[in-house]
């Protein structure tokens, strides 16, 4: 597993040339209007995003769109200005906000929610914002995002579309503390939580909790609780390393020794003009060396301008690039030595714990402190009189040694030090169990970032088992369900890892709004597989072997009741009827009911159509559509069809015959002649003489053109368009017949004495409604059921020149 994400992390790399554009159809918000997308970009200027209802092609631009659309331009202007248009008219031009970086890989995110545009950097959303920005008249169609530059290249890597929880600006804030020890329900514990949300190394100042060493100060003998590891890492205070230190202050007044302490636990502090000298005498006595050197520029500043502090108000010292601490920062903005932290760790100097792991042993001896700043879990361990709080030694049992050493590592260097092994997948599910268990709010989120970042297919069934019983994890969860869903044929024939999904969870697939399949046969075999608990891919037929032998009850045991509630999401009517009869004649129909009755009603609806309005409401008479293309018919001769499609590569190039592409075959019932071109058929110029002659089948005379659209796709078709040859040999009885095999036809549509072609030339189109518009077919034909009219020759011959064919492409 870990190669395979390691691989598809690798994959994630794109370069966009000048004036093009970059899309896919899983780069898709899950629900219109409403969406985040998160990127990284390697650019000198211009990386632009654009946010459309529908895909684009690759030659794409946002200034030749007429469609409505967003088009956000960070770093425009030769990366001096932020930019967003509507529609192609500029709404925003802002300066020096979210420029790019020509040097790295820099983190953004942009976020839509009903025309409410939020702009930020870094590697969460919603945190770090840029900018936002309020459409007075939002676009809520908006779901596809494209990847474009304008004149240079851009890189784009580790491109994710994240769906919005219901407060979308609390993302990330999806972290439940769980397992804590006390009883589900319990409010005080829930209110500590929340205010443990709040934590930092501010609130240990002068506390008592987990102290180890005292001051004791002035001539009153004041003590003053700290702790070793902070002020070690902080400057050079002195020390025994034994269980308790005491370190004498008799000539330093309390005052001095207080806002020394809380610029180390907060990294700001405020003081006297008078107390500024005794201040930093004392910070060098401690080599606290940013204080000192605040101290002296405050003295330096006050030396040259008097009257900056003569106003007899305390002066406000700042470490370097401090902000208001909070646990998710540390040690960020505090005058922490991270280099000598790390040590203190990998040394176990100062360390007033020891950490077992069941079967292991001892793994760490950190520092208490360091651990509750990052864990609720382990402040309530220390703090609230269980064993840990008097004891040196905590024992763990259920954790991996390796995830927790990478723990320990975060919550001293705040990085994850994963490598790209071969275990790194399974690591970093490890690790994000663990960060869940105890409450590492910052590394979950790292771990959620990574994990979203090498999601692949053959991934995303490993992860779903490992997150789906988590509630912290629903975006996790959320992700991987609508993966699985849109890659449905690979995750189910690929490997079985999806047989042991719980069935809620494999439910919510088959029940996804994105669900990509070929074919409802697809879903049917995977719900089958998935209740008999299969070790071994096989279809229907197998199954229905099974259940000839035996009982359902045998078979599926403790999942039939499953089965009956599954088999109900299976689209039954969308299958071909070839095949609802083989059904309707199984065992599967004989020996359980809801499958009975569901291919039953499929049959019916298949011979009769609709009885009732209401049954075409129904989901399970509907095609799903996120499966296919959609080349909707606009006028005769367009060029939204099939066949040009095909000529065009499928949107990739210039349109050339694709009989000549070799993207389709079109073959005739008469050999290929001068007047039985197959090019003819597919070609964009008008042909004066064009026709397939006639052959006997089944002792029946008959002519036809039929064209392979090609062993890849399939065509739900809803359209067709004819164009008659320069002769007057007029079609009056005929069908459009569909096929998946070539050899079994599908009437789609009979034409009995259709009268309306009637000119040399004419283009004419018909639909094509009922349930065999959403059946999907690799074969189609045209077939002369009945002598044309007005022939001058041989009134079999089926003299067109042009055939077209429109629907659902895949």
């Amino acid at each position: 597993m870990g190669e395979m994400m390691i691989e598809e992390k690798q994959k994630k790399f794109l370069t966009v040339a000048p004036f093009q554009c970059a899309w896919s159809k899983d780069l898709k918000f899950k629900e219109a209007g409403r969406g985040c997308v998160a990127f990284d970009a390697f650019a000198h200027n211009d990386v632009t995003l654009v946010f459309r209802e529908n895909v684009g092609s690759q030659h794409y631009h946002y200034k030749r769109d007429n469609s409505p659309h967003y088009t956000v331009i960070l770093g425009s202007h030769r990366n001096r200005r932020l930019k967003i248009e509507v529609d192609g008219k500029t709404v925003v031009d802002a300066e020096g906000i979210g420029l790019c970086c020509s040097s790295s890989f820099q983190s953004y995110w942009i976020c839509i929610y009903d025309g409410w545009i939020s702009i930020g950097n870094g590697r969460y959303p919603f945190q770090n914002l840029l900018f936002q920005w309020l459409d007075s008249n939002p676009n809520c169609s908006v779901q596809y995002v494209g990847l474009s530059s304008w004149d240079k290249h851009v890189g784009y890597r580790n491109v994710n579309v994240l769906p919005l929880p219901q407060n979308h600006m609390l993302l990330w804030k999806q972290v439940d503390f769980v397992e804590h020890g006390g009883e589900d329900g319990d409010e005080e514990l829930e209110d500590e939580q929340m205010e443990y949300e709040k934590w930092g190394l501010e609130n240990y100042l002068e506390n008592w909790e987990l102290s180890d060493v005292i001051f004791v100060v002035g001539d009153e003998e004041r003590p003053v609780p700290a702790h070793n590891v902070i002020l070690q890492a902080s400057g050079s205070f002195p020390s025994s390393l034994s269980d308790e230190d005491v370190i004498e202050l008799k000539d330093v007044a309390y005052p001095i020794l207080r806002a020394l302490l809380q610029f180390i636990y907060t990294g700001r502090t405020q003081i006297s003009e008078s107390q500024l000298v005794s201040l930093r005498a004392l910070s060098l006595r401690f080599e606290v060396v940013l204080l000192a050197k605040q101290c002296e520029e405050t003295l330096d500043r006050f030396k040259l301008n008097k009257k900056l502090f003569g106003s007899g108000k305390n002066v406000e010292l700042l470490c370097p690039n401090s902000r208001p601490h909070c646990s998710s920062t540390f040690p960020v903005g505090l005058p922490v030595n991270v280099q000598k932290l790390k040590k203190f760790q990998s040394d176990g100097d100062y360390s007033d714990t020891s950490i077992f792991i069941e079967g292991f042993g001892l793994v760490a001896r950190p520092h208490k402190v360091i651990l509750s700043l990052w864990s609720f879990p382990f402040a309530k361990m220390f703090t609230n009189g269980m064993s840990e709080s008097s004891s040196s030694e905590v024992y763990l049992s259920d954790v991996s040694p390796d995830a927790f050493k990478i723990m320990l590592n975060f919550m001293y260097g705040g990085e994850i030090g994963l490598e790209d092994t071969a275990e790194f997948g399974n690591l970093l599910l490890q690790l994000l169990l663990l960060a869940d268990k105890f409450g590492v709010a910052l590394l979950y989120q790292e771990c959620c970032k990574i994990l979203l970042e090498c999601l692949s297919e053959d991934s995303v069934c490993p992860i779903l088992l490992a997150v789906s019983s988590i509630p912290s994890c629903k975006l996790i969860e959320e992700t991987c369900e609508r993966k699985f869903a849109m890659h449905f044929d690979y995750c189910t024939t690929a490997n079985l890892d999806f047989i042991s999904l719980d069935e809620t969870t494999f439910s919510s697939i088959i029940q996804h709004q994105d669900l990509t399949v070929t074919s409802e046969e697809r879903v049917l075999n995977a719900i089958l597989m998935w209740c008999i608990g299969a070790t071994e891919l096989y279809g229907w037929e197998k199954v229905d072997e099974l259940v000839a032998s035996s009982s359902p009850d045998l078979i599926f045991q403790d999942r039939l009741q499953s089965l009956n509630n599954l088999l109900s999401f299976v689209r039954f009517p969308l299958l071909p009827s070839h095949m609802l009869e083989k059904l309707g004649q199984s065992n599967l129909c004989k020996h359980i009911h809801m499958f009975y009755y569901l291919v039953k009603e499929a049959i019916d609806y298949v011979e009769f159509g609709p009885a009732r309005a209401k049954i075409d409401q129904n989901i399970r008479f509907q095609h799903r559509r996120s499966s296919y293309k959609e080349l909707q018919y606009i006028c005769d001769g367009d060029r939204n069809g099939v066949l040009y499609y095909a000529g065009t590569s499928y949107g990739e190039h210039q349109w050339v015959n694709p009989v000549l592409a070799k993207r389709i075959t079109i073959a005739a019932s008469s050999p290929t002649s001068r007047h039985t071109d197959p090019k003819a058929l597919a070609s964009r110029t008008y042909q004066g003489t064009s026709f397939a002659g006639p052959r006997m089948e089944n002792g029946r005379k008959c002519s036809w053109w039929m064209i392979d659209i090609g062993e890849d796709h399939q065509l739900m078709c809803n359209y067709y368009t004819l164009r008659q040859d320069g002769s007057r040999a007029f079609l009056r009885f005929w069908n459009l017949q569909g096929s998946l095999d070539g050899m079994n036809w599908t009437n789609l549509r009979i034409h009995e004495n259709e009268q309306t072609m009637c000119k040399p030339g004419q283009f004419a189109s018909w639909s094509i409604n009922g349930p065999n518009s959403l059946l999907p077919f690799r074969f189609f034909r045209v077939v002369l059921t009945g002598p044309t009219a007005g022939a001058s020759s041989d009134p079999w011959n089926l003299c067109i020149c042009f055939l077209e064919l429109y629907g659902f492409f895949r």
